[in-house]
């Protein structure tokens, strides 16, 4: 029989992307998690993890056994929860960057409320940090965004390149270069102004943008260069080339974050649930 402890510190370790992270989210220490895995592998007569120096994979059986982890781990709230015969109440309170406004997710928060009826499911859509800066004084609980070399945080769900756009039927870039950001506090906005600070070029923002489409309106239309996530460039956008002299991006690194008070029991699970409806080819990418 598997046990559940053993099986949530295994699902753990994969969302947190680690063991002193997993071990900080569970309050265990990380010789106990390093235990509960041992044991789980014991069990199953199979490794679970690859672990080096550096990294951390699942292994193909890992994989398989992961998928039923969260089944089960789901299963036995359900069953707690259906038997104790408590409702939920009051309110959890969601913000969401525009990356994350998206129907998967969405429909992941509808559910999640529907199957508590005395539970309210809130979501503001805004700029990442200034979401996090309402969490922090205690107006969101959860916060789903995006960072750029920022401090290791929330959970890690996917990286993506971060990109200089611009129309593709552009040849030169202007001097200076007008520039289309988010306004503050933006994180692309941020590294985007100091890269090209570092590299000595010259910027004019010509243009602050309330959303992604504007962003978006501004790069297709010629109007400015806008940093932007790679996956974003389509309808008329491209890269800038590396030949114009334009300096690297870091990658954006998109991320669950959860506050500290408020019901652990019910982000825990909201978490789970968004963790779920997340695209499997970004879900826990290192």
């Amino acid at each position: 029989m598997l046990e559940l402890v053993l099986l949530r510190t295994f699902v753990a370790v994969f969302d947190e992307g680690g063991f002193s992270r997993a071990a900080a989210r569970l309050n265990l220490t990380q010789s106990a998690v390093s235990g509960h895995l041992r044991r789980l592998e014991e069990k199953v007569g199979k490794p679970l993890l690859n672990r080096t120096t550096r990294s951390l994979e699942m292994t193909l059986d890992g994989e398989r056994l992961l998928a039923y982890a969260r089944a089960m781990l789901a299963l036995n709230r359900d069953a707690l929860a259906d038997l104790a015969q408590s409702p939920f109440h009051g309110r959890v309170r969601v913000g969401l960057s525009e990356d994350f406004a998206q129907v998967p997710i969405l429909r992941a928060l509808q559910a999640f409320g529907a199957d508590r009826p005395g539970l309210q499911v809130e979501v503001q859509v805004g700029i990442p940090g200034a979401l996090l800066s309402k969490m922090n004084e205690g107006k969101i609980e959860l916060v789903l965004g995006s960072q750029c070399e920022g401090e290791e945080m929330g959970r890690l769900l996917w990286r993506e390149p971060l990109v200089w756009a611009w129309a593709d039927h552009t040849v030169d870039l202007p001097d200076p270069l007008p520039l289309a950001v988010l306004p503050e506090p933006c994180p692309y906005r941020e590294v985007a102004l100091e890269r090209l600070a570092k590299a000595g070029i010259s910027q004019r923002t010509v243009m602050i943008c309330a959303s992604n489409a504007s962003l978006r309106a501004a790069a297709i239309s010629g109007f400015a260069v806008a940093p932007m996530i790679a996956s974003q460039l389509r309808n008329g956008l491209v890269r800038v080339p590396k030949s114009y002299g334009l300096p690297e991006l870091p990658e954006a690194e998109f991320r669950l974050f959860a506050a500290s008070n408020g019901d652990t029991s019910v982000l825990e699970e909201l978490a789970e649930a968004i963790m779920n409806a997340v695209p499997r080819r970004h879900a826990g990418e290192e």
